[in-house]
């Protein structure tokens, strides 16, 4: 297996034959449809051509190519199911694993990063990688001191070809825009171009994870490890054994998919919350279910284990308490007051005039399972979503052209919807508005804290 390619024209000749295979399958389905198949048909067999050549290329490519590739994978529950069945497997692979870098070059970097006796560092070191991401694999060792531990080392030229990979699919992103119904690829790739050098810096990688390690150290339903060894291209930390969720999104039973989608929202919210600090990667790669010492141990029992802390958004003072009140007016069908909010916040630029029950409508589907005591996230539920908005004869579609996205509100959309994205590729029940009214700032009105502070005082001088 050859290394991570590095020069810049051979990744750029990969990724330029996309728009044209793009280009010729467009022909080809030109052709079927003057043969008297339906436009529809025809749609969803382009779709799925031109999925499958995607992600072959950016599994080869790693690098930027795969980055986007994971980014994408999460939104594969808004596709339609006769599209998404046939290659789902092919997404979660690439969230998985990538072509290995040889032995030799792994070797060598940790010489460079460790010392030439690198190996006594460890008691054991495996030679092959036990997963690949997109920037570096990560190898399974054990410590000097007896303890197991994750490996991360990254690809030799890994940041030139992450920054060349995203310039390159910025130039077509509007051919691949019909993969993900009503998703705007382009500001999805200059978003993940500007958290590149952060992603790189296994320094500030290592810092966030220890905040989230000591954060939830002894945590009953988040477990995290802890960091080991920093260095520039390498980064050691604690193994931890568990079922990946791809597994679980796969072939796991109702209640293990029900508590997958609990410990996810509530680390989406909590996490935060708790720490200052966004995971801000929320692909199903980067989560394993600890089950406990016995392996049928009760779902309930289950812990979430966060790997991956290379991208976050740094948020000191928690989620913008805007969101929580802007939630929970909305659902209160406070059209006027939503509406004011979001123009103070920049959603609505000064330009702009809408209405404001317009605005609510565009939103109550969106924010349904908020107001729900437990919603069931579904792949046909994420897909109506995508089409109301999507369908350029839809009231939300010429809507939600009208409105704005902040940038310091971005990364916290994208995180947010991708994590909403795998809940529905999980098909859980959850109580998500018991996670909001624990965690994020402005959901539950003052009035009602301290109404129930009182009954809570009541209660205890009874």
């Amino acid at each position: 297996m050859s290394d991570l390619p590095r020069k810049a024209v051979t990744r750029t000749a990969k990724l330029a034959a996309l728009p044209l295979g793009i280009a010729g399958r467009a022909t080809w389905g030109l052709g079927k449809r003057i043969g008297g198949r339906s436009a529809e048909i025809v749609g969803r067999e382009l779709q799925q051509r031109t999925a499958e050549q995607l992600f072959k290329v950016l599994g080869e490519l790693k690098g930027g190519a795969m980055k986007f590739g994971q980014a994408l994978s999460v939104f594969e529950s808004a596709l339609p199911e006769e599209v998404a069945g046939p290659y789902r497997a092919a997404l979660t692979k690439l969230q998985e694993a990538a072509p290995p870098m040889p032995v030799r070059t792994v070797h060598a970097v940790l010489e460079e990063q460790l010392g030439e006796d690198w190996r006594k560092l460890f008691e054991e070191f495996e030679d092959k990688p036990s997963a690949a991401a997109s920037i570096g694999q990560v190898h399974r060792a054990v410590w000097h001191d007896g303890r197991e531990v994750a490996v991360k080392v990254q690809y030799p030229g890994a940041g030139e070809a992450l920054l060349s990979d995203l310039t390159q699919l910025g130039r077509f992103a509007r051919m691949l825009g019909p993969l993900i119904p009503g998703m705007d690829i382009k500001p999805l790739i200059a978003e993940l171009r500007d958290r590149i050098s952060e992603e790189l810096d296994y320094g500030l990688e290592a810092q966030a994870q220890r905040a989230h390690a000591e954060e939830f150290a002894d945590d009953p339903d988040v477990v995290v490890p802890d960091v080991v060894h920093e260095g520039d291209q390498v980064l050691i930390t604690e193994w931890i054994d568990g079922v990946p969720l791809s597994e679980v999104i796969a072939d796991g039973s109702r209640e293990e998919r029900d508590r997958a989608g609990q410990l996810l929202a509530r680390f989406l919210f909590s996490g935060t919350a708790r720490t200052g600090l966004l995971h801000a990667d929320p692909h199903p790669g980067n989560f394993r279910l600890l089950v406990g010492h016995a392996e049928d141990g009760p779902p309930e029992k289950w812990r979430l284990g966060v790997l991956d802390f290379g991208t976050v958004d740094r948020l000191p003072d928690g989620l913008p308490p805007t969101i929580g009140t802007a939630l929970r007016m909305t659902l209160n069908g406070d059209a006027e007051e939503v509406y004011r909010m979001l123009c103070e916040e920049g959603f609505v630029k000064p330009t702009i005039e809408l209405d404001p029950d317009a605005v609510l409508d565009y939103l109550l589907p969106i924010i349904e399972p908020a107001g729900a005591e437990e919603f069931t996230f579904t792949r046909s539920w994420m897909r109506t979503q995508a089409a109301r908005i999507a369908d350029p004869r839809s009231p939300a579609h010429q809507l939600g052209r009208q409105l704005n996205l902040p940038p310091s509100y971005l990364l916290i959309h994208r995180v947010t919807l991708s994590t909403i994205g795998v809940l529905c590729q999980l098909g859980a029940t959850v109580r998500l508005r018991d996670e909001l009214a624990a965690w994020l700032p402005g959901f539950v009105s003052e009035d009602t804290e301290d109404e129930a502070l009182e009954e809570d005082g009541t209660a205890t001088g009874a």
